[in-house]
């Protein structure tokens, strides 16, 4: 014969909990920073996408990556690299192809959803800490549902990511013709740089380069690979970040000398 032996708390319901959280440190801060440094991030993006100036500086073919490739045949002469197939109008932006492919990547990506999820929509605005909303559907309908486009979004962010870096060879120009240098080239590359790690950090490509396979020792150079974007990707928060500053820097630099207030600091040329 056996016996279950009674737990005091047999039949008890769970403890009435009135505190929403029962955190007690800023759990507050984090979502806070998050929201107003994206939203900043996007104000000045807007602003500066809509404005359609100052965007192009022909003497040493600097183009802003938000105008770039420019596509719209307000572009100013020398900018349009790969010809101009779209009317101008207030509305359309000079890279009207590629901004909604860039914007999708980083909507789309693992770690701006966690951002902006928490830092918009409050849900949930932080851990133990409720969501703001009574019902949860996850990512299976709409507009949510549109996360699973990452991957191609990823490759489209792949391309993007080529012409930003024939932007910035293109850029080694100077005025008499031949080479030049400046600290336009430096910015420009400095960001190139971090788009590319930014980039391949991404969990999509993680998974294409080594997420299906059963034998890394079958395929060295994949597994090589691999293991560099896992190191990346442990930094992907990071170079998200990073990424919206070297192009907030790159952008504001452009636009500087475009507009001549003040001159482009050269080395050679």
């Amino acid at each position: 014969m056996t016996t279950t032996a009674t737990r005091p708390d047999a039949g008890r319901s769970r403890a009435a909990i009135a505190a929403k959280t029962l955190r007690t440190d800023r759990w507050w801060f984090p979502p806070l920073v998050t929201f107003v440094g994206l939203a900043a991030w996007v104000l000045y993006a807007t602003v500066r996408v809509f404005l359609h100036k100052w965007y192009y500086v022909d003497d040493y073919h600097y183009l802003t990556p938000f105008y770039s490739p420019c596509l719209t045949d307000r572009c100013v002469e020398g900018s349009a690299e790969f010809g101009t197939p779209l009317p101008k109008f207030w509305l359309i932006p000079e890279a009207a192809f590629t901004l909604p492919f860039l914007l999708l990547f980083r909507l789309t990506c693992y770690y701006y959803r966690k951002a902006y999820y928490r830092a918009f929509w409050l849900s949930p605005p932080a851990c133990a800490v409720p969501d703001a909303h009574r019902k949860y559907t996850g990512e299976t309908r709409f507009p949510l549902i549109g996360q699973n486009l990452h991957r191609y979004a990823f490759y489209a962010a792949v391309l993007i990511s080529v012409i930003n870096t024939w932007d910035a060879i293109r850029a080694f120009h100077s005025p008499g013709g031949g080479f030049g240098f400046g600290l336009g080239n430096i910015i420009l590359v400095g960001n190139v740089v971090m788009l590319w790690a930014y980039t391949v950090s991404c969990h999509s490509c993680r998974h294409i380069v080594g997420g299906r396979l059963k034998h890394f020792s079958q395929h060295p150079v994949r597994y090589r690979f691999w293991t560099f974007v896992s190191k990346l990707n442990a930094r992907h928060m990071m170079l998200a970040w990073i990424t919206l500053g070297t192009l907030a820097l790159t952008d504001a630099y452009v636009m500087c000398i475009s507009a001549g207030w003040f001159p482009d600091l050269r080395f050679v040329g």
